[in-house]
């Protein structure tokens, strides 16, 4: 692989094409079975593509936004609007009309891409608004309405390009490493987000990062399951550039809902996830075990201690034990991991931190977790764990070719090719994360005598209590959403004397209660109290729950949640900050 040579995506990709020529890649399901698209009919689209964006005036500079579930179509786009050394912009499907008002007019984009007409109902008002704005192409048939801007059918212009004479080596040719390749918006966590403008090479430097570190699992024909947006970071290099680089077969989930199935039906090698799935599967797998016998639970519960017995200290399981574990392996582990497909090499967490008691649980179970760590801002991955030594408290070594330092106060640097050329028309918050080459992330934590990091908390996420204690929400939280009864916590109590907590139930044990106890509501109460009791017990005195209130579920509907399922948590406590306030 030459990702020190490559001068651009789309160079890299179509180099990897003539090598996979009539293979599948890309796969995707509409209204049946999954379906192929072959590296050499790829290509050929993305030209097409290209070329028909050409058309429309579109040259090297200009800013492409695509509005996208993901499909072969999203990165066909992709592909071609880098392929002109134009900037791709990807945004999300969740994006409100003020959200794309707010992308296409700061990033001054001449076009958009959207795909299908309830996408494109938000999209258009706020295209209609921007000057900029000359275009969209809509991936099925859209009328305009009143909104005054041309439209273009996805075939239509693929057919321009099927004819156009435009030479497009010009344009690959001029592309140079550093140039921004995407503009990523940032998902908001603490307000409105804020274009990163990666280049090319920051996401090839991540790409030559996970290859070295996944050759240990021996890469061959890998099979990728791409489910978290294309239009995060995270997903538009580790699911989708990185595959690429490998030569890797990528297969698009339905839907968040259809994953269980299609992971049994795909059977993926490398996935890339979020800790939210995880969360999931052991809320769902610990609830479903009640039902289960008690020669099943007793076997259950045997596995995930021998395992963990293991991962703690390796080669520590005598005689007796290892050959129990051995047995084990087929009753319990097997079918864990055939509900990830039963072929996975390794499943890389990263977009937020792992619950390491979660992390335990899984790898315990046979499923090999790789718990990585990084930001937008870095393309976006700063390290991760090796498959041959993991160390689940914490997010690995240094990706190659990353410095990484910890500054006096204990904020996270890193410097390298992957670091960001900046925020767009932001040089004041450029100017505040970007010194000197370094990266700063805002993240506090440690390095440890093997060169892994480990992370403590974000600088301003963190809760001062008003004797001066600091704490970690982020523990807090994690803790009280290890009971099968909590679904989501947000903790509060900056400047206060102890943490209260807001408490979403978790969706299953509510079913379950609901069913089972006649809609004793004083009962119910009780029950998430017990939990919290229980979660206390595993926290320090200063991190400990004094009283709590319930919420609706935090989701990405309601704006308190990321794509990437993390806690808008400014979002949240504009709607309960006074219910909060009140437990005091």
């Amino acid at each position: 692989m030459r990702y020190d040579t490559w001068q651009s995506l789309p160079g890299m990709f179509f180099e990897i094409a003539v090598q996979g020529d009539n293979s599948a890649f890309l796969w995707a399901k509409n209204n049946g079975p999954y379906q192929s698209l072959s590296w050499r009919e790829t290509a050929q689209r993305v030209r097409n593509m290209a070329k028909g964006l050409s058309e429309l005036g579109v040259a090297a500079g200009d800013r492409i936004v695509i509005a996208s579930e993901n499909r072969p179509e999203w990165v066909i786009a992709d592909l071609a609007i880098m392929t002109l050394g134009a900037i791709s912009v990807p945004a999300y499907t969740t994006n409100t009309v003020r959200d794309h008002r707010h992308i296409l007019s700061d990033c001054g984009a001449k076009g958009a891409i959207v795909s299908t007409r309830a996408l494109a109902a938000r999209l258009l008002p706020a295209a209609a608004e921007v000057a900029a704005t000359e275009f969209i192409i809509t991936m099925e048939a859209t009328e305009a309405g009143a909104f005054d801007i041309a439209l273009y059918e996805w075939s239509a212009v693929m057919a321009t390009g099927e004819t156009s004479t435009h030479d497009l080596e010009p344009a690959l040719q001029a592309q140079t490493r550093g140039d921004t390749a995407c503009l990523i918006y940032t998902s908001g966590t603490g307000g409105n987000p804020k274009g990163v403008m990666l280049s090319h090479a920051a996401v090839m430097s991540n790409c030559m990062g996970a290859r070295e570190l996944l050759r240990q699992l021996g890469l061959g024909d890998e099979v990728f399951l791409s489910f978290l947006p294309l239009s995060h970071a995270y997903e538009h290099t580790a699911g989708l550039y990185f595959p690429i680089s490998i030569k890797a077969q990528i297969y698009f989930a339905e839907s968040v809902e259809t994953l269980s199935a299609n992971l049994v039906e795909v059977r993926p090698t490398i996935m890339v996830s979020v800790p939210r799935l995880y969360e999931v599967m052991h809320r769902r797998i610990t609830l479903g075990l009640k039902r289960q016998s008690k020669i099943k639970q007793h076997l259950f519960a045997k596995a995930v201690a021998l395992g963990r017995k293991h991962y703690e200290n390796p080669g520590s399981l005598g005689l007796v034990q290892g050959a129990l574990n051995r047995v084990l392996e087929g009753v319990v582990r097997d079918k864990v991991r055939a509900r990830f497909g039963g072929r996975l090499k390794g499943m890389v967490s990263g977009g937020a931190p792992l619950n390491f008691e979660v992390g335990v649980f899984f790898t315990a179970l046979g499923v090999r977790l790789l718990q990585g760590y990084g930001q937008t801002e870095a393309a976006p991955v700063i390290s991760c764990n090796p498959p041959n030594l993991v160390k689940l408290h914490t997010v690995g070594p240094p990706f190659e070719g990353v410095e990484v330092k910890i500054a006096e106060d204990g904020e996270i640097l890193a410097r390298g090719e992957l670091v960001m050329n900046g925020y767009w028309n932001d040089d004041a918050s450029t100017r505040g994360v970007l010194k000197d080459g370094w990266l700063h992330t805002g993240d506090i934590g440690n390095v440890d005598a093997d060169g892994y990091i480990q992370i403590t908390d974000r600088k301003k996420d963190i809760i001062v209590l008003s004797g001066g204690d600091n704490l970690s929400p982020q523990r807090v939280e994690g803790t009280l959403t290890l009971q099968p009864e909590i679904g989501q916590a947000m903790v509060y109590g900056d400047k206060h004397a102890h943490v209260v907590a807001l408490l979403v139930p978790d969706e299953d044990f509510v079913r379950e209660w609901q069913s089972d106890s006649e809609g004793d509501d004083d009962g119910f109460m009780k029950a998430i109290a017990a939990a919290v009791e229980r979660a206390n017990a595993d926290l320090s005195p200063t991190e400990r729950v004094k009283r709590h209130m319930l919420a609706e579920p935090f989701t990405v509907d309601n704006e308190q949640m990321t794509p990437t399922m993390k806690v808008r948590r400014h979002k949240v406590l504009e709607i309960y900050r006074d219910g909060l306030e009140a437990l005091y």
